[in-house]
């Protein structure tokens, strides 16, 4: 190895040693690193290390230094600190959506980011053992086919299934395809959704992921349907992503349903009036489906329909049609 080669690698190393070993808990010496080096073969004294520490401190690391009995060097400022870490871990290990295979790899990815004794603090037991999780691997592959098919403007393939009481898959359509100019992605109630126009349908639609196979990224050029839809503001009307015909519809709370009403149509987005001192109104547009319903009958005497009086109407036939299946 050349003089150049060894000074490139070194410095190299003492990066990675840095990023690994120390933290504001965890100092090392000018001994420890001459040590650490040694063991990967590579030799160093005092005065090279201290120039160094100082190209990598040039170069953007946080390396501070303390003094107690004898310097200790150490990194202080990372891209993400150690709550942050945990909090993504949390996630990654809690969500659904990621099966527990990828869970695992994911939180070891992200133990990389900081040292290696805060990286046993990231790596906390989440007990979630009853938790329901995903057991298609290829959706990792689904999402990254969609998202280069968005960017670049193109059409996508895909079959989409469902399972039967035994636990088998159903794919819809038989052996057909799907052909769907795809608008955007959406994290909803943890799960992704894709969002857009099927060549046969003429409103948007949306389809789960983990429920599709086969996807393909087309030559075609996606149709400019519905291509920039707000996925913000679809996911406000459509209730549990049940899709159905949408309405406007002004309803009534009493005012300890503000919070629930915030949570679900959002603080900047919904206006609610004040309708005598213990009510509140709001209009809103929803996609009416047996979610949007389910949500509003929970409320009980809490919440009134306004209007539409279809709506109404509808409300109390599936009231008596509930009522109807306890007497049986």
């Amino acid at each position: 190895m050349s003089k150049a080669s060894g000074q490139k690698i070194r410095i190299l190393y003492l990066m990675r040693i840095f990023l690994s070993e120390s933290d504001e808990s965890h100092h090392l010496t000018i001994a420890d690193i001459i040590s650490k080096l040694e063991n990967l073969g590579i030799k160093a004294d005092r005065k090279t290390l201290y120039d160094d520490i100082e190209t990598l401190r040039l170069f953007g690391l946080d390396i501070l230094e303390e003094k107690k009995k004898t310097y200790g060097y150490y990194i202080a400022g990372r891209e993400f600190e150690t709550a942050e870490l945990k909090i993504l871990a949390d996630a990654a290990s809690s969500s659904k959506f990621i099966t527990g295979k990828k869970s695992l790899e994911l939180v070891g990815k992200l133990e990389k980011l900081t040292s290696i004794h805060d990286a046993k603090m990231i790596r906390r037991q989440i007990y979630i053992i009853d938790r329901a999780k995903n057991v298609n691997e290829s959706i990792y592959y689904n999402v990254d086919t969609l998202h280069e098919a968005i960017s670049e403007d193109k059409k996508v393939s895909f079959r989409y299934f469902e399972y039967n009481v035994k636990k088998e898959r159903v794919y819809k359509r038989g052996d057909s395809d799907y052909y769907v100019s795809p608008s955007s992605l959406i994290w909803y109630d943890e799960n992704y959704y894709l969002l857009g126009h099927s060549d046969n349908r003429e409103t948007i639609s949306h389809y789960r992921v983990d429920r599709m196979s086969d996807v393909k990224k087309l030559s075609e050029k996606r149709s400019d349907l519905y291509k920039d839809i707000n996925p913000a503001d679809y996911s406000k009307k459509v209730f549990g992503m049940f899709g159905g015909k949408e309405i406007k519809v002004k309803l009534r709370f009493n005012n300890s349903l503000a919070g629930t009403v915030i949570d679900r149509f959002g603080k900047d987005d919904v206006i609610m009036v004040l309708d005598g001192s213990e009510h509140f109104t709001i209009s809103v547009d929803v996609a009416l489906s047996p979610v949007f319903f389910g949500w509003l009958f929970q409320f009980g005497e809490l919440c009134e329909v306004v209007e539409p009086q279809t709506l109404k109407d509808e409300l109390k036939q599936k009231a008596q049609e509930f009522l109807h299946s306890l007497e049986r």
